[in-house]
């Protein structure tokens, strides 16, 4: 029996396997203030075999959202949704972490309310469309982060980590990949500061460094995990030597002692192996297989000693007994992508298991 289907040890929380179920948007929180609902905890209880689940991004403030009907964790109903859904999984018997994703100047102002406009490291605009309740629309150009600005970010994810802890997850993970908030930052094209925020990697690095070491001061860093993306061009990111910038990141955040770092790799393994070695605690690989999905000779990752575990997309999105499968040898229901954001249980909660 391979690894992947042992017990693991995620910082003195204990995880049925290796598999984790990666952070996927589905776009369904249509509960009051953009709350998670009913089927929503259907749906992630479901997937509770997972070793671990990384919810979909949720926004830290009402100007991080960037994509209609994804929920929040900045206000209290929103926290009582949560519950129901963190009730759920523990019932099941598993272990569930809370992405917080600010998309930065990823998203438009017809998402926002009160007349509020996306923010970013600098006033650059992506190219690119995003989809809102009016159809696609093209990228605004964002309004730049003051020094005031910054810090009101910082404590939005703070509070919204605090809210995670109450509303019952196990711990949240800070998305700093895929060129939102996070990335922007990291980001040579989206962060053209000249300040203290901005320039040479040492200080491009300074925001996920003081936003890490927040959030891990106020609920322990034991129960914070980091995603990060180098190298991957998505929401027009462009990271020319990505080395430099995450080698130096990964060495301000190893002192910190965080629950995992979280890989979503991009074309260069070998990128992959020199952040591996250089990251001393667990190591989360959602690995490169594009055009296909992550299958399951992804788990070889594992029994090589590529990463602790691995993280599934869209396969444990239309399989929400992946595991069992997983051991079983399969076979495996194909994702639907046409059902992939909003929408009923269509596509969501009516896959069947093997049983």
């Amino acid at each position: 029996m391979s690894m992947a289907f042992d017990p693991y040890d995620l910082g003195g929380k204990r995880l049925a396997n290796r598999i984790a179920m990666s952070p996927m948007t589905r776009s369904r929180a249509y509960g009051p203030g953009a709350s998670p609902t009913a089927l929503t905890a259907e749906y992630y209880a479901q997937r509770a075999g997972a070793g671990l689940i990384v919810t979909e991004g949720t926004q830290p403030s009402p100007v991080g959202q960037g994509y209609p009907n994804t929920p929040g964790l900045h206000s209290a109903e929103q926290v009582a949704a949560w519950r129901t859904v963190t009730d759920g999984v523990h019932r099941a018997g598993g272990v569930i972490y809370a992405q917080l994703l600010h998309t930065g100047r990823i998203g438009h102002p017809s998402l926002l309310p009160d007349g509020l406009h996306p923010v970013a490291p600098s006033a650059t605009a992506a190219q690119g469309q995003v989809f809102t309740h009016e159809g696609p629309q093209d990228f605004v150009t964002p309004k730049e982060l003051t020094e005031s600005g910054i810090a009101a970010t910082i404590g939005d994810f703070v509070a919204a980590a605090r809210n995670a802890m109450a509303a019952g997850f196990d711990g949240v993970e800070l998305h700093g990949g895929n060129g939102y908030l996070i990335h922007q930052f990291l980001a040579p094209n989206a962060n053209r500061r000249t300040d203290g925020w901005g320039g040479a990697a040492e200080r491009r690095i300074r925001f996920p460094v003081a936003l890490a070491s927040a959030v891990a001061n106020a609920v322990g860093a034991e129960n914070v995990g980091l995603r990060i993306s180098p190298g991957v061009p998505n929401n027009d990111i462009v990271e020319v030597d990505p080395y430099e910038t995450y080698g130096a990141l990964l060495a301000r955040l190893s002192p910190l002692g965080l629950s995992y770092l979280h890989l979503m790799e991009g074309p260069d393994r070998d990128l992959t192996y020199r952040l591996r070695k250089e990251w001393p605690g667990t190591f989360i690989l959602n690995p490169q297989t594009l055009p296909e999905t992550t299958g399951p000779d992804a788990l070889d990752l594992i029994e090589d000693g590529t990463a602790d575990l691995i993280a599934f997309g869209a396969l444990f999105l239309a399989n929400p007994d992946l595991p069992d499968r997983l051991a079983a040898g399969g076979p495996y229901n194909t994702p639907d992508s046409t059902t992939f954001y909003g929408g009923d249980h269509r596509g969501y909660t009516d896959y069947p298991t093997l049983t």
